[in-house]
């Protein structure tokens, strides 16, 4: 662990400080929007255009760097970045800020495609592994690390958005003046979703789902927070335990997923997680109670992701993994577009408890449909399954490759010895 921290620290440092500035932002603009009177329809639209342009992002980046280099690519999408954050607090209307979400979600794309692709560059066969687990626990850091930031001036005002400007600046210099040189970046073959769908219909189907479960978390918690009239220090609390949910059951469930059927555990995880929002609906409002659900909510939906990531690879060859990993992970980003909308519409019409009913129902149907899938299909045998690789849903596709690379790499060595 130390020679991957000497070796990436710089860009590390960048991306945590990257990652307290997104963090930031989701949460300030819950808060902000509500101060303004935005409703939450219209708030679960400025909220879903963050996905729309992160999307569009994660197809539009590699051939950016290809034809101009991770460099000029980084350095223009973070100028936009930086801009973009001011121009928040400047025109408070809803339907600006949509499209101020749009370019923030296309820009943060580009930057974590190329941070991504650079933090592979710096690692080895040896400790690849190591330095993507670092990279999902900074993020993770960063995020909950921003739900402080916000009690640290109003959300009426304009400090916490210059705040976030500034933060996102200094994370570039790290980043640009410490990681040389800059890699290679090769193209990946992509498969048809229909093809994707074929090899594993509970892979794509329980992305989708996922997709909408993730972007209600990321980007309506805050809203969420504000219209069940909790206070700002509390909205801090209820959004950094989903985040630290996430982060401390992503390897207990992992090293279970190594050792059973992967469809058990997603239809058993699935549905612990559905009954922690089922609790949510009938707490009353409860801060204490607020804060488990949210635990509980974050800690078995976000490993679901890696889970069936995995799971979806048990099934195909080594040289097709990055083709349909990237086609899992655009899924889960047509299934984000949708979630905050939903969320919204069913706050809008039956209370803030609507919030919970989307985790309840996106949940239900991926463990119902796990189960099914078992009915359809005989289990794997545990000696030929692929290895977990915990994996953050707001990694784009490189991370992705790269962490199921070294999964293989090391399940390959520990084979060998």
């Amino acid at each position: 662990m130390l020679q991957v921290m000497s070796s990436s620290w710089a860009l590390l440092l960048g991306m945590g400080l990257l990652m307290v500035g997104n963090g930031l932002q989701g949460t300030l603009l819950g808060v902000r929007g509500d101060i303004e009177g935005f409703s939450s329809f219209n708030m679960s639209l400025v909220m879903s255009a963050y996905f729309i342009g992160f999307l569009g992002g994660s197809r539009m980046a590699p051939e950016m760097i290809r034809r101009v280099g991770h460099v000029r690519v980084f350095a223009a999408l973070a100028s936009f970045i930086s801009a973009v954050l001011i121009l928040y607090a400047t025109w408070a209307n809803p339907y600006a800020w949509m499209a101020e979400r749009v370019i923030i979600g296309f820009c943060f794309s580009g930057v974590y495609v190329t941070a991504e692709s650079w933090l592979n560059n710096s690692a080895d066969n040896e400790n690849r592994g190591k330095a993507l687990s670092i990279y999902m626990i900074v993020q993770m850091v960063g995020i909950v690390a921003a739900q402080g930031l916000l009690l640290t001036a109003d959300p009426s005002g304009y400090v916490l958005f210059v705040i976030m400007s500034v933060l996102v600046s200094i994370s570039f210099a790290p980043i640009l003046l410490s990681i040389s040189p800059t890699p290679a970046f090769e193209a990946t073959k992509r498969k048809t979703l229909r093809e994707i769908l074929k090899i594993s219909p509970l892979g794509c189907v329980g992305m989708f789902l996922l997709g909408g479960v993730f972007s209600a978390q990321f980007g309506m918690s805050a809203v969420y927070g504000t219209k069940a009239g909790l206070s700002l220090s509390q909205i801090s609390l209820f959004v950094s335990a989903f985040y630290i949910g996430a982060t401390l059951m992503q390897y207990p469930l992992g090293w279970m997923s190594d050792r059973m059927d992967r469809r058990l555990l997603i239809m058993i995880v699935a549905a612990l997680g559905t009954a922690g929002a089922l609790m949510g609906m009938v707490s009353g409002g409860s801060f204490p109670v607020l804060l488990v659900v949210a635990f509980v909510i974050g800690g078995f939906s976000n490993p679901l992701y890696s889970l069936l990531l995995a799971y979806t690879n048990d099934f195909i060859e080594l040289e097709d993994m990055a083709a349909v990993s990237g086609g899992l992970v655009f899924i889960n980003g047509l299934g984000a577009i949708s979630g905050p909308i939903l969320t919204g519409w069913l706050m809008a019409t039956i209370g803030p408890h609507g919030y919970f009913l989307f985790f309840v129902g996106l949940l239900a149907a991926i463990a119902a449909y796990a189960g099914y899938r078992m009915t359809q299909r005989a289990a794997t045998p545990l000696d030929e399954t692929a290895s977990y690789a915990p994996i953050s849903m707001s990694s784009t596709q490189m991370a992705v490759e790269y962490a199921l690379e070294a999964g293989v790499e090391e399940a390959e060595h520990t084979e060998a010895t």
